[in-house]
């Protein structure tokens, strides 16, 4: 299929009101505390994702079978408001729709089987929970092991799909997604921070990297989630952005 453009998006706390972690602790409540400083640890840049994914495996007393992660999924799957319809707009448009993200690969193979997300062609997350399954490989055809992953797995894609590299969307919510922001802002492409976090304000400003549009919720230090006025917003506001954006012309 031609795309004419990317779309290439986190998912945790940035599509989903959810951590990527939060299958380990559904299935293991007593880790839910150490989980939580890992996870801010890397989505601060202190510490990188491959420390963040060794320390996690380490603590796991046994990995997630397909039928736990089911289990979460029917129990805790979410998303924010217009989600689904967000990529399903995407595909309607001929835009590429590519979830980057330091989440589970499993997660998404079970939450696309069971249709609680859109099929997508292309997702890039982090191996430490894969379960395999030939008829969906190539969709997983990127691993996201470092946050540097995801501007890497952009700019493959964008290669392999002979995509304009003017009609490059990004979207992240935090510190984590700071050098994907970073080449996004080398390539002019439209930066968008959904849910944003302080961590990835601080990571922009201390390089210039402007922010081209904040969408829900934005963070400042030290500030506590809102999930609730997270919930009040709806993604389809952002296709109207996202349009005008790609109906500039061609450089």
């Amino acid at each position: 299929m031609k795309y004419k453009a990317i779309i290439s998006s986190d998912w945790n706390e940035c599509l989903a009101p959810t951590g990527p972690f939060d299958p380990i602790a559904f299935v293991y409540p007593s880790l839910k505390p150490e989980l939580d400083v890992i996870f801010k640890k890397y989505t601060s840049n202190e510490i990188p994702l491959s420390l963040a994914v060794k320390s996690i495996w380490e603590l796991l007393p046994a990995p997630l079978t397909t039928e736990q992660m089911d289990n979460y999924l029917e129990k805790s799957f979410s998303i924010y408001n217009g989600v689904y319809q967000f990529i399903e707009w995407a595909k309607s448009k001929k835009i590429l729709f590519m979830i980057n993200t330091t989440g589970m690969q499993g997660f998404f193979q079970r939450a696309i089987a069971k249709k609680l997300i859109p099929e997508v062609s292309l997702v890039a997350a982090n191996p430490l929970i894969n379960y395999t399954d030939d008829s969906t490989r190539g969709c997983y055809r990127f691993a996201v092991t470092e946050i540097q992953d995801k501007p890497k797995n952009t700019a493959a894609a964008v290669s392999s799909f002979g995509i304009p590299f003017n009609r490059i969307v990004v979207i992240g919510d935090s510190g984590g997604d700071g050098p994907h922001f970073e080449w996004g802002a080398s390539t002019g492409a439209l930066l968008i921070g959904s849910m944003t976090k302080y961590s990835l304000s601080k990571y922009c400003k201390d390089r210039n990297i402007v922010i081209n549009q904040r969408f829900g919720v934005s963070y400042s230090q030290g500030q506590s989630r809102n999930l609730q006025e997270e919930m009040k917003f709806n993604f389809m506001d952002l296709t109207s952005i996202i349009d005008e954006f790609l109906q500039r012309p061609s450089t």
